[in-house]
C-alpha cells in the first residue's frame, strides 16, 4: 500500500514533505506477514498552509510563465506526521520510480531514475536528519524552510541539503546578544527531546558561559512526557529562582510545559522563546496562556505578505473537482467544521457536514496570514529552485559548469547537477530580500525581535521590537532593540533581574562562593585603603599612596594629614604644660629679684642663677617650636633651639657646680683657687660650652640640615608631617654633647655631696642631673620605637620633663626657704653649718 500523496503532474515534478499531523498513532505489533498501516493524528492546521503555499508558489510560476517559460511545474506531497520514520518512507516514495512503491517493495532498489529532482521539506530537524543522509547518498537537493539545527551544516554528512530557515548557531548568536543586552546571568534553558532543541540548547548554554552567564538549570521535555516529569521541571525552575528561562522548543513541547505551568500557578517568568514557538498561534491564540506568557520574547524569522495568497487558501471546498485528488483535504475540512464528509457509525462520530460549509466564515490558524514567516521560507525555497531551472536551461555549450565545460541535459535533468545550480542561486526577490545560500547552504540569517502584548481587545500581538542581522559588519551591533516598546511579563516596568546572587554595590567586589557557579557570589567590602567605583567588581583597585578610601569604599580621597597640632588635644596639653613651665620660672625669677639681697640669692651666685633661669625659659618655650605643621625654618628651629638652649642650661649648671665645689676650696686656709674661677672665668666657661652646640648645629645646617618629610604607610588612612633630622650623626652629636655635659655636671655634683649642708647647692644639683639623665636615657628607646607623631611627643615631653626637673630641684628648695622659712636665710644660719665643720 503506497503512503498517501496530493500530486500535480508537470513538466518537472518537485517533492514536497510537511508534518500535516503532530503524532502518529503506533500500531499494535503481532507476528503478522504485514504490519498495519500507520495511523497520524492531530492535524496541524499551520503545516497544511506551509503545503498550500507550495502549491501557491508553483502555480504562480506557472502562470505567469517569466521565470520558467514553456516548462510546467508539478508536485509530489507527503505527510510526514511529525516522525522521523514517516519522513524517511516519504522521502524514498519521492525518490522511486513511477511504476515502483517503496511500501510494495520494501525496499529502495534503484537509482533516482523516475524520481523528483529536489525536494522542499521537511520542516523538524528530526525529520530532516534522516532525510538529509538518505537524499545526500544520491545528491538529491533537498531545501528545508523550518529545519534549524546547526548540525545540518556539516556538508560531509548532508551534501546535499539546502535551507532557507537560517541556522539555529545564529539563532543562538541572536539570543546571546539579548541574554548579555540585559544583563541577564543566571539564566535557565529548557529544551524539546529532538535535534533541534537538544542542539540549540547546548549551543546556547556553551555560548552563555563564554560571556561569563551561568546556566541556571537544563531540563528536557521528553516527548509524550507524564505530568510528574514536567512537573518536576516546573519545580527545578522554582528552585533555582531563575527569573528569565529559554525555551527551546518546537510548540507542541512549549505547550505541555505552558499547560503544566499554568497548573501549578508558576509566574513572575521572563520567557525566551526560540524561533519554533516565537510566533506559534497554537501558544497565543487560547487565552490561557496570556497570564504567563505576556511579554515574553524571541526572535523569528522575517515575516512578509505574500499578495494572493489568503484568497489562495479559502478556495478549498471539497466539492470542487480537484479535491477529490487530494487525500489531506477532507481531514483538514473535518478538523475545522467539526463534521463529517464520510459517514460514521460509532457513538462518538461528528454530525455530517452540510455542504454549505465556507472557510470564509472562520478565522483560525490555516487563515491568518499576518505572520508569514514559515509560509515565507516555503515560497522562497520554491522559486530558488526554479531560479536554479532557468540558469540550468539557459546554459551556453562550451561555457557549462561541468567537465570539459558541459551544460546539463535540460530534458533529462540530474538531481546532483539541479544541486550544483541551486548552490549558485543568488537574487533579489519581490520583496526585496536577497536569496543565496553561502558554503554550508545556510541563508543569510536576519530575525525580527518579537514581543507578545495584549491588545486592547484581549488578543496577544507580536510586537517588532528590534532586529538582529548577522551579516552587520564594520564594528556594528548587530542587535538593536527599541527598548522603549518592550512590554515585560507581569507588566513590570523594570527589566527583570535575574541573577544567582544581587548585584555588588560600588564599595564591594564579587566573592566566588566555593563548589557554586561563577556567577553565584558574595558582596565582599573593599578593604581599607582600596574601592571599587562599579557594580559587580571583581577586585578593588587599591588607592594611590597619599590617597584613602572613602567611608562608602567608592572614591580615594587625599589622606589626612597628621602632626602635632596646636589644635590636638595632645597639642593643647604640650602647649599648657609649656606655658605653665615658662610661667613657673618667670614666678621664681621675680622671687629671687625680690629677694636678690638675702643671704641665700647671694650664696648661690645670684648671676649664673638668673642666667640658668633665663635658659630654662628658653628650654620650655623652644618646645612650642615642635608643635604645628612642620616646615623648613620650624623643623631647622626646633632642634638648634633645643640642642642650644639645653647646652647653655647645663653650662650654666656645670658653672654653679664647680664654683660651689671651689668656693669651698677656697674657704681652706691659704687657698687661692677662687681667683681662678671668678665671674669672668665663668661666663667664658658657659659661653664656650655653649659656642661648641652652636658650631656642631651651624654645621648640621650647613651639611645636611632638617626638612619636612612625609611618612606615607600604606595601611594608614594618615600621611604624617614629620622633620627629618637631615643627618643622625648631627642629631645625634647635639644629643651626645648635652649628655657629655650633664655627665660632667652630675660627676662635680657627687664629688661635692657632703660638703656641710647649710651652704651645699651640689644634692640639689645632683639630683636634678639624676632625673635629667635618667629622662634622656629613657628617651632614646622612646623615641625610636614611637610611631608618626608621636615620635615628637616623645621629644617635647623629655624636653618639658627634664625643664621641669631642673626648675624643680635646683629653685624649688630655694623659693620655699625664702617665702615660708624666711628664719633660715640668714648668714648665721647658713654659715653655721660651716663653722661646726
Amino acid at each position: 500500500m503506497t503512503l498517501p500523496a496530493l500530486e500535480k503532474k508537470g513538466d518537472i515534478v518537485l517533492g514536497g514533505l510537511f508534518s500535516l499531523h503532530d503524532m502518529v498513532m503506533e500500531p499494535h505489533l503481532t507476528f503478522t506477514l504485514k504490519p498495519p498501516p500507520t495511523q497520524c493524528s492531530r492535524f496541524n492546521f499551520r503545516t497544511f498552509r506551509w503545503m498550500q503555499t507550495m502549491i501557491f508558489a508553483i502555480e504562480e510560476i506557472n502562470r505567469e510563465g517569466r521565470l520558467l517559460p514553456n516548462v510546467t511545474l508539478g508536485y509530489k506531497i507527503y505527510d510526514s506526521c511529525s516522525t522521523p520514520h514517516q519522513a524517511l518512507k516519504a522521502a524514498m516514495e519521492l525518490m522511486a520510480s513511477e511504476n515502483t512503491s517503496v511500501a510494495e517493495s520494501g525496499v529502495y532498489q534503484s537509482s533516482c531514475r523516475g524520481g523528483v529532482p529536489a525536494v522542499i521539506g521537511d520542516g523538524g530537524s528530526t525529520q530532516s536528519l534522516v532525510v538529509a543522509l538518505f537524499l545526500g547518498v544520491f545528491h538529491v537537493p533537498q531545501v528545508s524552510y523550518f529545519s534549524s539545527c546547526a548540525c545540518l551544516s556539516d556538508k560531509k554528512d548532508f551534501p546535499a541539503f539546502l535551507r532557507t530557515m537560517p541556522s539555529d548557531f545564529f539563532q543562538v548568536d541572536a539570543l546571546v546578544q539579548l541574554v548579555k543586552h540585559f544583563g541577564w546571568t543566571w539564566v535557565g534553558v529548557i529544551a524539546g527531546d529532538d535535534a533541534y532543541g537538544r542542539g540549540g540548547a547546548n549551543i546556547f548554554a556553551n555560548e552563555v558561559r563564554k560571556l561569563g552567564a551561568c546556566v541556571a538549570l537544563h531540563e528536557i521535555i521528553p516527548k509524550n512526557p507524564a505530568q510528574t516529569a514536567i512537573s518536576s521541571i516546573i519545580s527545578k525552575i522554582l528552585s533555582s529562582r531563575a527569573r528569565v528561562i529559554l525555551v527551546f522548543a518546537v510548540e507542541q513541547d512549549a505547550a505541555a510545559l505552558f499547560d503544566e505551568a499554568l497548573r501549578e500557578g508558576l509566574t513572575g517568568i521572563q520567557w525566551l522563546a526560540s524561533e519554533a514557538w516565537s510566533t506559534a498561534a497554537v501558544l497565543s491564540t487560547p487565552k490561557k496562556y496570556h497570564p504567563i506568557l505576556q511579554g515574553s520574547m524571541g526572535f523569528a524569522i522575517r515575516r512578509a505578505s505574500i499578495p494572493g495568497l489568503r484568497d489562495f487558501l479559502l478556495r478549498l471546498h471539497p466539492s470542487d473537482p480537484d479535491a477529490r485528488e487530494d487525500p489531506f483535504l477532507i481531514p483538514f475540512w473535518e478538523e475545522v467544521f467539526q463534521c463529517s464528509l464520510v459517514a460514521q457509525q460509532s457513538d462518538d462520530a461528528k454530525p455530517p457536514c452540510t455542504g454549505d460549509e465556507d472557510l470564509k466564515s472562520v478565522a483560525n490558524i490555516y487563515s491568518d496570514v499576518s505572520q508569514l514567516r514559515i509560509s515565507y521560507n516555503v515560497y522562497k525555497a520554491v522559486y530558488a529552485i526554479a531560479f536554479a531551472l532557468r540558469s540550468m536551461s539557459g546554459c551556453e555549450e562550451g561555457k557549462g559548469p561541468f567537465s570539459l565545460q558541459a551544460c546539463p541535459d535540460a530534458h533529462s535533468i540530474q538531481p546532483w547537477q539541479l544541486l550544483h545550480y541551486i548552490k549558485q542561486v543568488e537574487y533579489f526577490n519581490s520583496f526585496g530580500d536577497e536569496i543565496k545560500f553561502d558554503a554550508n547552504g545556510d541563508p543569510a540569517a536576519v530575525y525580527d525581535l518579537v514581543n507578545w502584548q495584549l491588545s486592547p481587545s484581549g488578543e496577544m500581538d507580536f510586537v517588532t521590537i528590534g532586529k538582529f542581522d548577522e551579516s552587520v559588519t564594520n564594528g556594528q551591533q548587530k542587535l538593536r532593540i527599541q527598548e522603549e516598546d518592550i512590554v515585560w511579563n507581569d507588566n513590570q516596568t523594570q527589566i527583570p533581574l535575574s541573577v544567582c546572587s544581587s548585584i555588588c554595590p560600588p564599595g564591594t567586589r564579587k566573592a566566588i562562593r566555593p563548589n557554586f557557579p561563577i556567577c553565584c557570589h558574595d558582596c565582599v567590602v573593599c578593604t581599607a585603603g582600596e574601592i571599587s567605583n562599579q557594580t559587580d567588581a571583581i577586585e578593588c583597585a587599591r588607592c594611590l599612596p597619599e590617597f584613602w578610601s572613602n567611608g562608602e569604599r567608592t572614591a580615594c580621597v587625599p589622606k589626612q594629614v597628621e602632626f602635632l597640632s596646636f589644635s590636638d588635644t595632645m597639642g593643647i596639653t604640650l602647649t599648657a604644660i609649656s606655658l605653665i613651665g615658662a610661667f613657673c620660672t618667670g614666678v621664681v625669677v621675680f622671687i629671687l629679684s625680690y629677694h636678690r639681697t638675702t643671704p641665700i640669692v647671694r650664696a648661690n651666685n645670684s648671676e649664673l642663677s638668673f642666667l640658668l633661669l633665663f635658659s630654662l625659659t628658653l628650654c620650655f618655650l623652644c618646645s612650642l617650636t615642635f608643635i604645628g605643621r612642620p616646615s623648613a625654618w620650624s623643623c631647622m628651629l626646633r632642634q638648634t633651639a633645643f640642642g642650644i638652649t639645653f647646652v647653655l642650661c647645663i653650662s650654666c649648671i656645670l658653672g654653679k657646680t664647680i664654683v660651689v665645689l671651689m668656693a669651698f676650696k677656697a674657704s681652706l686656709p691659704g687657698s687661692r683657687v677662687m681667683r681662678w674661677f671668678g665671674p669672668a672665668r665663668q661666663k667664658a666657661i658657659i659661653g664656650f660650652c655653649t659656642l661648641v652646640q652652636v658650631v656642631i648645629c651651624t654645621a648640621w645646617l650647613i651639611v645636611a640640615p632638617p626638612t619636612p618629610h612625609k611618612l606615607i604607610p600604606r595601611e594608614s588612612a594618615m600621611v604624617i608631617l614629620l622633620c627629618n633630622e637631615g643627618s643622625h650623626v648631627a642629631f645625634g652629636s647635639v644629643l651626645g654633647y648635652i649628655g657629655l655635659l650633664a655627665c660632667l655636671c652630675l660627676l662635680l655634683a657627687f664629688l661635692a655631696r657632703k660638703l656641710p649642708d647649710n651652704f651645699n647647692e651640689a644634692r640639689l644639683i645632683t639630683f636634678s642631673m639624676l632625673i635629667f639623665c635618667a629622662v634622656w636615657v629613657a628617651f632614646i628607646p622612646a623615641y625610636i620605637s614611637s610611631p608618626g607623631k608621636y615620635s615628637t611627643v616623645t621629644e617635647v615631653f623629655a624636653i618639658l620633663a627634664s625643664s621641669y626637673g631642673l626648675l624643680g630641684c635646683i629653685f624649688a628648695p630655694k623659693c620655699y626657704l625664702i617665702l615660708f622659712r624666711p628664719e633660715k636665710n640668714t648668714r648665721k644660719h647658713l654659715m653655721s653649718r660651716a663653722d661646726k665643720s
